[in-house]
């Protein structure tokens, strides 16, 4: 593995000004600040969880609601991933995680197809986190993240009840099954796939 995997993505819109460094092959660093304190706090264990060298910056109309701010960094993180792992050569390119939070556990799974594809089965009707943070985020960011990956991701609450806890073993999750299936197999020539594009 001779070529850097990073990328570095800035995209400005009415709602937000959103600026991501990404290094695929990290330690776990990781600078986040998008004004909305829970999702500093998933994205943080995000990188860390991953391995992934992150840098977030973020400003949206918070003041209106969190909405933008997390799809639109969903966007752009998604980009970057795209970016930095390039025509995808030698990857793995499934992975996915059996992740326990205390009474939770959650089941990542994905394909780093090509082919965007959100699956998301959790509870409805979940509590806000710390009264602030609507959990339906949660699905908004894995939505635009695997659109602008161009990832097939499965993600299922298979028990849980506490909101905080199913948030974050849901990105714990997503950042192990992203590590495994951006890792570089020695075994794979070329492009891990029939059609010889990914």
């Amino acid at each position: 593995m001779s070529q850097s995997r990073t990328a570095r993505q800035h995209r400005k819109t009415a709602e937000t000004d959103i600026q991501i460094e990404l290094n695929v092959d990290g330690s776990g660093q990781s600078q986040i600040d998008t004004g909305v304190p829970f999702f500093d706090h998933m994205l943080t264990l995000f990188a860390k969880h991953g391995l992934f060298d992150l840098k977030v910056k973020a400003v949206g109309d918070i003041e209106v609601d969190y909405h933008h701010t997390v799809e639109d960094t969903g966007i752009v993180l998604g980009n970057c991933f795209r970016e930095a792992l390039g025509n995808k050569a030698g990857i793995v390119r499934y992975g996915w995680c059996l992740l326990p939070m205390d009474e939770t556990l959650a089941r990542v799974a994905l394909d780093l197809s090509g082919r965007p594809l959100l699956v998301y089965e959790a509870p409805d009707r979940v509590e806000a986190i710390g009264g602030k943070f609507s959990y339906q985020l949660v699905e908004e960011f894995l939505r635009a993240f695997s659109s602008c990956l161009l990832a097939n991701v499965h993600v299922d609450i298979l028990r849980g009840r506490d909101a905080h806890h199913m948030a974050e073993a849901i990105f714990k999750g997503l950042a192990r099954a992203l590590d495994a299936a951006t890792r570089h197999d020695a075994r794979v020539t070329g492009i891990p796939s029939t059609k010889e594009v990914l």
